[in-house]
């Protein structure tokens, strides 16, 4: 391997000792071997983290140690310190396919107009599904993050614009910003067609909470400020998809409603009035010392209710936290406040 490598793959952790090793083992099962890893431990406090890092060896790896400054710091200073072409800022719980650079880092060799690589993706841990966007231009990345956060990019475009910004007012969109910040300023990427990429959702993780939980409106504030002079030139085309968005989201809610309104819930009720039926059958038909030769019949019965109950409820509970429910339930709650508005 050359002294200097083209890739450095850069690997932030904090507190994910128990994934770690998966991720760097991505990286060293990689059929493209011109690469260095740069691990910033981002001032863990977790025992098992501390532990494994202490004495962390293996092939082209080095482990920093810095105080705890959140993921943004953490990835400047491993590019601070990284000397490859091509940065990929691989997350601690996450992992690479194992021709993820050699179907990437060629296409920068052959084309010094392209600043940046992504791909494709599957998800894996609580959710399982791919991930195919097919632009990563504006105005596309005004509205969505295209692009990986491991997406293979110039370190030195990266370094030119400053790096990932650290003064955003929560963690979690400091790759979309990146992307944005390299596109507004000429640069350009493309995505590649193929599922390179391992992303683990699980509960708690820094994404979830920028999309679902209470960081998601600052950073959003925050995005469009900071770039609004692009926002203000895209504003009609951003507009445009935001309402096509909304209304096909708020239609496959309206037909979930509906399902559950003249199916799910009738077919609930019924079943629960034959169920209540059966029980009082029941206990009469015991109430006899069983003389009933109905009572096998009966139980039988009762137990499939009972089973499709429980299988109609669970539907009914993955209906209201699926994914477009989710997203909407804002919406919904101010369409009824206007409704009850319109009434009083």
């Amino acid at each position: 391997m050359p002294s200097t490598p083209t890739v450095s793959v850069i690997i932030p952790c904090y507190n994910l000792g128990e994934y770690l090793d998966e991720a760097v083992e991505s990286v060293l099962a990689q059929t493209y071997q011109d690469f260095e890893i740069v691990i910033v431990d981002d001032g863990s406090t977790d025992p098992p983290t501390r532990a494994l890092l202490d004495g962390y060896q293996r092939p082209r790896t080095r482990v920093i140690r810095a105080p705890h400054g959140g993921l943004a710091a953490a990835r400047n200073l491993a590019i601070a310190n990284a000397s490859g072409l091509y940065v990929c800022a691989l997350d601690a719980d996450d992992w690479l396919d194992p021709s993820f650079l050699e179907k990437t880092a060629p296409i920068l060799d052959a084309d010094a107009s392209l600043t940046f690589v992504s791909c494709w993706l599957r998800t894996f841990g609580e959710e399982e599904w791919e991930w195919k966007p097919e632009r990563c231009d504006l105005p596309v990345l005004l509205w969505e993050n295209t692009v990986l956060t491991a997406a293979l990019v110039r370190r030195e475009a990266v370094v030119e614009v400053g790096g990932f910004n650290q003064t955003m007012p929560a963690q979690g969109d400091e790759d979309w910003d990146l992307w944005l910040t390299l596109v507004e300023r000429g640069y350009r990427g493309t995505i590649l067609r193929d599922v390179l990429f391992n992303y683990r959702r699980r509960a708690g993780s820094m994404s979830a909470d920028s999309w679902y939980g209470p960081s998601h409106v600052p950073l959003a504030h925050y995005r469009v400020a900071r770039h609004q002079a692009v926002y203000r030139t895209h504003l009609f085309d951003v507009l445009l998809h935001q309402d096509g968005e909304i209304g096909e989201l708020l239609r496959r809610n309206d037909e979930l409603e509906r399902y559950m309104a003249t199916h799910l819930e009738p077919a609930i009720e019924a079943r629960r009035e034959e169920l209540k039926t059966l029980q009082s059958r029941l206990a009469l038909a015991m109430s006899n010392n069983g003389g009933d030769r109905s009572l096998p019949a009966i139980t039988d019965r009762i137990r499939d209710l009972e089973a499709a109950l429980d299988a109609a409820s669970r539907e009914v509970t993955a209906l209201r936290t699926s994914k477009s429910w989710r997203m909407t339930a804002p919406l919904r709650k101010a369409y009824d406040v206007w409704l009850r508005g319109r009434k009083s």
